[in-house]
């Protein structure tokens, strides 16, 4: 066997070990009670939402959380007058209309500043308007919940053949790349967690300088977790299990336009982004196509255990070949392409 081939054993074996690691280490939400929960505002910021909030609030209403309330963020089509007509028969939901978007934020963060400064609730839960609650999801975060932030991963659906090569790879991946016990370290590089459920007091939120600390960050889930980090607050990271799930783009071509607004900033420079392209093709695609199937098998396994973890479909894994081969594009879209989401175009870094 080649140095070349032997480096990218290395390597698979690598993320391997972390996701035999992450398959015992990585908590999960069961569903539970939670003693006593306090008063819980579930946050929302919409923008073009009118295909997802049908089956998303349904599950939110049934919570049991003081309030939830949906942020219509300049939407184009028919998202606020979609969240009208469910506050109208149901008392706990809010809508608030979202002021013009001010120079130098993004748009999620801009909603989400504004959902704090409106919420009642005593713990603030940021959700993504695609993510689906399942009953009892909330009382087993709440149940998670220790202080400081608190983040889920909901389990990745998807559409077609495409969007389900592509979506789990990039999202799930993590648990083969970022051992769960780093968290417990107390340096900011070890910060991790997911914006689709982000959840912490509103005293935690403020000391941490809110969505208005990381305005202009297109990663403020990051950011905020690193921010955390720095004040020495406590960071957890959970997987949604059966409680929590989400689709968060409708096709492969919405999955190449979103994930290629944050893979430039996600690598953090240009050299590192063609690095992962490199390593990705190297490491699942070239082994099938250049006489190295036991290298394949390898980083087939590999998957296999990040999706049985997950909980996704374990057939999402013998996708993998053809993952790296798909984010082309994303790749060219972060190096070259404009960084464009919902009819807003954001600056490079």
């Amino acid at each position: 066997m080649s140095w070349f081939w032997q480096g990218v054993l290395l390597l698979l074996a690598l993320r391997l070990l972390v996701a035999l690691l992450n398959a015992f280490a990585f908590p999960v939400l069961r569903p539970g009670r939670a003693p006593a929960p306090p008063a819980v505002s579930l946050l929302v910021p919409a923008r073009d939402e009118a295909a997802n909030l049908p089956h998303a609030l349904p599950g939110l209403l049934r919570q049991g959380a003081l309030e939830v309330v949906v942020l219509d963020d300049e939407s184009r089509d028919g998202t606020p007058a979609l969240v009208e007509a469910f506050a109208a028969r149901c008392p706990g939901l809010r809508l608030v209309r979202g002021e013009p978007l001010p120079p130098g934020w993004v748009g999620k963060n801009w909603a989400c500043h504004q959902l704090a400064q409106a919420a009642r609730g005593e713990v603030l839960v940021f959700t993504d308007a695609d993510v689906r609650w399942e009953e009892g999801a909330l009382a087993a975060l709440l149940g998670r919940y220790r202080g400081g932030l608190l983040s889920a991963m909901p389990r990745q659906r998807t559409g077609g053949v495409l969007e389900a090569a592509v979506v789990p790879f990039v999202v799930d991946g993590l648990l083969s790349f970022f051992p769960h016990p780093l968290l417990r370290l107390p340096f900011a590089w070890a910060g991790a967690s997911n914006g689709q459920v982000l959840a912490l007091r509103r005293e935690d939120y403020l000391a941490l300088g809110g969505h208005a600390s990381v305005k202009g960050s297109l990663l403020e889930d990051v950011a905020l977790a690193r921010r955390a980090k720095a004040r020495g607050m406590r960071l957890d990271l959970v997987l949604g299990g059966p409680l929590l799930s989400v689709r968060m783009y409708r096709g492969y071509l919405e999955a190449v336009e979103g994930f290629g607004k944050n893979f430039l900033p996600l690598h953090g420079s240009r050299a590192v982004l063609l690095a992962s392209a490199f390593y990705h093709l190297s490491a699942y695609t070239l082994p099938w196509l250049l006489g190295q199937p036991l290298l394949g098998l390898v980083g087939v396994l590999e998957r296999l255990l990040v999706q049985a973890k997950a909980g996704g479909p374990l057939a999402y894994a013998l996708l993998t070949p053809l993952a790296p081969v798909l984010l082309l594009p994303v790749y060219a879209r972060a190096l070259w392409g404009p960084r464009r989401w919902k009819g807003r175009v954001y600056p490079g870094p």
